[in-house]
């Protein structure tokens, strides 16, 4: 064999050696995350399969192949049909923050909302809870707000959407992870089904207040440049995701299925052509990205839009001083016009909670 013949299949040995290992590294961390509860089975099976993996991929570089590669592929195809076993579920023990499932009724301009998140929250672990029934008049719906949360650095942050009523009530939608009591949240463990997702449904001062004040994240609030038509439609296509969720439980995913992606998945059936963009999967920059679009208060560089929309300070004084929250974190922010005092027009559940 010559070395012009030799030399491409040794290079697509080694491609395919580094696809046998990359498949090993992923069934290993499939099976860390959603293996056996017995930690010491759980480890003998990840040890039997990258063993597998590796000797699958030593045979292949020295063109040793079949046994091993009917061992490793017997191995990989047992693990992908355990893998389609899994589905996602709403028969858990949820954390008390994400236990009931948003309800949304629409009858023409009128929607009703039930289980709104409206707990207060003096820590993570401190916190009274409040699951309410609200109405709104989408004749009313008059801004939008992108509200983006950052807990591990520039690169990722967590994207909510707050809308306003011109009688001063607000709802904010965030799409999280549906964590059973006794989890926590892992974004490694995001990418490999260990979490389902749910669509929350919450006060200001419930979901924008505990991360600026009960957890320390770093908080920007940007009003968003959209008109009436389309601020129906956004808030629309929240409902219908609540809908979706509750007819049929879905995995939240880190990378395909988060509180970014599904905002511009809701946002693609509003103003169709929207680009693909790294910062949809960078979600520490989707504000950028909506500013680029022209989704953001015209007049203003994206710079003065991200200094002048931090809130975390305001947030912190509107507690010390018992200033209303929402026109505390809004003052000085571009595009925002001054809000009227919220009307009286939400219905407690009568199922509502308080500990």
């Amino acid at each position: 064999m010559s070395r012009t013949t030799s030399w491409p299949r040794r290079c697509a040995r080694a491609f395919a050696a580094l696809a046998l290992l990359g498949l090993t590294a992923w069934g290993a961390l499939a099976l860390w995350y959603q293996g056996p509860a017995a930690t010491p089975l759980r480890v003998a099976l990840i040890a039997g399969w990258s063993l597998a993996g590796i000797a699958a991929a030593v045979g292949l570089m020295r063109a040793r192949r079949r046994a091993t590669l009917l061992a490793f592929g017997a191995a990989a195809v047992a693990l992908l049909g355990w893998w389609s076993t899994l589905a996602p579920s709403h028969d858990r023990d949820w954390a008390d923050d994400v236990a009931r499932l948003l309800e949304a009724d629409v009858d023409g301009s009128r929607v009703t909302l039930r289980n709104v998140r409206n707990f207060h929250w003096r820590s993570e672990t401190d916190y009274d809870i409040r699951w309410e029934t609200r109405s709104y008049d989408l004749d009313r719906l008059a801004t939008a707000d992108l509200v983006m949360s950052y807990w591990m650095g520039p690169q990722i942050a967590h994207t909510l959407v707050s809308f306003g009523f011109d009688d001063g009530q607000r709802v904010v939608f965030s799409i999280e992870i549906r964590k059973e009591r006794d989890e926590h949240f892992s974004a490694i463990g995001g990418f490999f089904r260990e979490f389902e997702a749910v669509l929350i449904a919450a006060d200001e001062r419930d979901i924008i207040r505990t991360r600026s004040n009960a957890r320390g994240e770093q908080v920007y609030l940007y009003a968003l440049d959209l008109d009436r038509a389309h601020l129906r439609a956004l808030f629309l296509g929240y409902v219908g995701e609540a809908d979706d969720l509750l007819r049929a439980p879905r995995f939240y995913n880190s990378l395909t299925s988060n509180c970014t992606t599904v905002i511009y998945d809701i946002a693609r059936h509003v103003a169709p052509g929207l680009p693909l963009d790294y910062r949809l999967l960078l979600s520490g920059y989707f504000a950028e990205y909506v500013y680029d679009l022209g989704g953001l208060a015209p007049g203003y560089g994206y710079p003065q839009l991200r200094a002048r929309g931090h809130i975390n300070a305001r947030a912190r004084a509107a507690d010390a001083r018992g200033e209303d929250f929402s026109r505390a974190i809004r003052a000085g922010l571009p595009g925002v016009a001054p809000s009227p005092p919220v009307a009286a027009a939400r219905d407690l559940d009568p199922r509502q909670e308080a500990e």
